[in-house]
C-alpha cells in the first residue's frame, strides 16, 4: 500500500517533524516496518496497510502536536506511538486487560478466541486440553481483568494435590510448604500479570486466595472467580464438591487436559465424569483446544502428537 501525506506545515517545523538528521522518519520505519519518503512538503509511505495506517496515524498526532507548539519534543514520537498501542488496545475486544498495562493479554489462536468467548458469556466455563494451550494462563487473566474493574471481589484459585509419581509426605516443610509446589504454576501466571508486591496485598486481603481443592469443602463463594487447574486429577466427589461452591454473582472456570490423570488406580477422572454429565446444561459452556492451540515451543505440539499416535496405536 501506498500512502502520499502533504503536511501543512512551514519549513521550520516539517524539520522539527522529520528530526534532526531524519532521525524521526527512521525510528518511525523502525517501529513499525514502513519505507518512508520526503520530498518537501510531502511524505510518502509503503508498506502493509495496517503498517501505513498506523504511521499516517502518528505522522497526524505529530502534526497536531506542531500546531499547538513550534517545534517536538525529544520523547513526543514515543509518546505518539504509545498513545497509538494504547488506543488499540482499548478498541480490540479480545485483549484481556490485566494489572500489569505491559502484559494485555490476547488469545493467539481461534480456539483460545472460543475459550475468551465462552469465559466471557458463561458463569461456568470447563476448558479441556493439552499442556501449552493456555488454559490455565487465559482463565487467570479473565479471572484478574474482571477484579480490576470490579465485576468481582475475589479471585479462588484451586487445584488437587495429587502426586504425579511422587509422594508428598516426602517433601520437607509443613502442610503449606508442601502444596505450594503444586500451586506454582497458578503464581507464575499472576506474576506475568501482576507486580510482586500486589500479589502479596491483594493475598494478605484475601482478593486472591490460592488453596487446595480439598480446602474448598463447605464454602460458598460470592462475587468470585473460582479456577480449579489441572481438574483431571479430581475425583468425581470431589468436583461435585467444587461445583457446588458456586455461589451469586460468581464465575467458574475448570481447567484439565483429561488425556493426563495423576489418580491413583485409575479411577475415575472428576473432569471427564462432569464434562459427559453437564455439556449440555444450559448455561455451561465446554470448550476443547488441541495441538494447533499449543503456544509454547513449536517442539511441544509435536510432542504432544508423538504420545497421541503412540496411544492411538496402542488401542488398536
Amino acid at each position: 500500500m501506498e500512502l502520499v501525506i502533504t503536511l501543512d506545515l512551514p519549513l521550520d517545523q516539517r524539520i522539527s517533524l522529520f528530526g534532526p538528521a531524519d532521525c524521526n522518519l527512521r525510528a518511525l520505519r523502525e517501529a513499525l516496518g514502513v519505507k518512508i519518503f520526503a520530498r518537501d512538503s510531502t511524505l510518502k509511505l509503503v508498506g502493509e496497510s495496517e503498517a501505513v495506517n498506523k504511521a499516517a496515524a502518528v505522522i497526524d498526532s505529530l502534526q497536531e502536536k506542531l500546531r499547538r507548539r513550534s517545534h517536538l519534543d525529544q520523547n513526543d514520537l514515543a509518546d505518539a506511538l504509545v498513545e497509538l498501542a494504547a488506543r488499540q488496545v482499548e478498541n480490540d475486544s479480545s485483549v484481556i486487560r490485566v494489572f500489569r498495562q505491559s502484559a494485555n493479554i490476547r488469545p493467539k489462536t481461534p480456539g483460545q478466541e472460543a475459550y475468551v468467548r465462552a469465559m466471557a458469556e458463561n458463569d461456568l466455563c470447563f476448558c479441556l486440553g493439552p499442556a501449552g494451550t493456555g488454559k490455565t494462563y487465559l482463565a487467570v487473566a479473565m479471572a484478574l481483568s474482571l477484579l480490576k474493574v470490579g465485576r468481582l471481589k475475589r479471585i479462588v484459585l484451586a487445584r488437587p494435590a495429587v502426586e504425579a509419581g511422587e509422594k508428598l509426605g516426602y517433601l520437607p516443610g509443613d502442610m503449606q510448604a508442601k502444596v505450594n509446589p503444586y500451586l506454582r504454576p497458578l503464581f507464575d501466571a499472576m506474576h506475568d500479570m501482576m507486580e510482586f508486591e500486589q500479589i502479596k496485598r491483594f493475598i494478605a486481603n484475601d482478593a486472591i486466595e490460592v488453596i487446595p481443592l480439598a480446602f474448598m469443602r463447605g464454602r460458598t463463594l460470592n462475587n468470585a472467580a473460582i479456577i480449579l487447574d489441572e481438574a483431571q486429577n479430581a475425583t468425581v466427589q470431589q468436583m461435585l464438591m467444587f461445583l457446588t461452591r458456586l455461589g451469586e454473582h460468581s464465575k467458574m472456570i475448570i481447567t484439565g487436559d483429561d488425556s493426563q490423570s495423576d489418580l491413583e488406580h485409575h479411577g475415575a477422572s472428576g473432569l471427564s465424569d462432569a464434562v459427559r454429565r453437564l455439556s449440555h446444561v444450559e448455561g455451561i459452556a465446554v470448550v476443547r483446544l488441541t495441538e494447533v492451540d499449543i503456544v509454547r515451543h513449536k517442539l511441544v505440539s509435536r510432542i504432544v502428537q508423538a504420545y497421541a499416535d503412540r496411544i492411538s496405536k496402542t488401542r488398536i
